[in-house]
């Protein structure tokens, strides 16, 4: 208990007033490899109007963009959308937010994605609301964790809890159930890189 009160605590600042520190901190969780995990779930997008669940630094906003699509992020931190802002000039279409509360029309977005979310993403609201502003057919990309291949970051995902002890019970139990409760057809994918094991769930409407 104490330990997850002080992650929260940790991604809290590192959200909000150390926004600025964010691609330093994932760099060195990550050894580097933190942006090419986020942009794994690219060959996954369909369509062109695409909303991004908590945008962060601005890294895969950048992506969408520079392919040509209808990109929109949305976050909930001031400091990360300013971030994000600098980044990406005047081309970004960033709002401030809850995905509980989706500021858009329904229907709007033909994918949503979010990588390495936190819990808001199993919120019964969350999903709801991604529903709604999904387009018939539309998809819902998840990237919530990946494995990596260096022993001392495993250890360190065990210690923040991001690695389950069982891989297939996890997708069983805490991550396609609440996608399905709520009317999705789920799958998961297992995704191989040099730098670890990616899970990608894939939720159609």
């Amino acid at each position: 208990m104490f330990l997850k009160r002080f992650m929260q605590g940790f991604f809290h600042l590192l959200y909000h007033p150390f926004a600025f520190t964010y691609d330093l901190v994932a760099a060195a969780v990550s050894f580097g490899r933190w942006t090419d995990w986020v942009m794994q779930v690219l060959p996954f997008i369909e369509g062109t109007q695409v909303l991004e669940l908590g945008h962060g630094p601005g890294h895969l906003q950048r992506a969408l963009l520079s392919r040509g699509l209808f990109a929109v992020g949305l976050d909930e931190s001031r400091q990360m959308s300013r971030h994000a802002k600098r980044r990406l000039g005047m081309t970004s279409r960033l709002t401030r937010g809850l995905a509980q509360s989706l500021p858009f029309s329904a229907r709007s977005f033909e994918t949503i994605t979010a990588t390495f979310p936190s819990e808001y993403i199993f919120d019964p609201r969350t999903l709801s609301e991604i529903q709604r502003c999904l387009s018939d057919g539309g998809r819902l990309v998840v990237l919530p964790a990946t494995w990596p291949r260096s022993q001392l970051l495993k250890l360190l995902y065990r210690v923040t809890g991001e690695t389950p002890s069982d891989l297939g019970e996890a997708i069983k139990s805490r991550i396609q159930k609440p996608f399905e409760q709520v009317g999705f057809r789920t799958e998961t994918q297992i995704i191989e890189v040099k730098s670890g094991t990616l899970l990608i769930v894939l939720a159609r409407k």
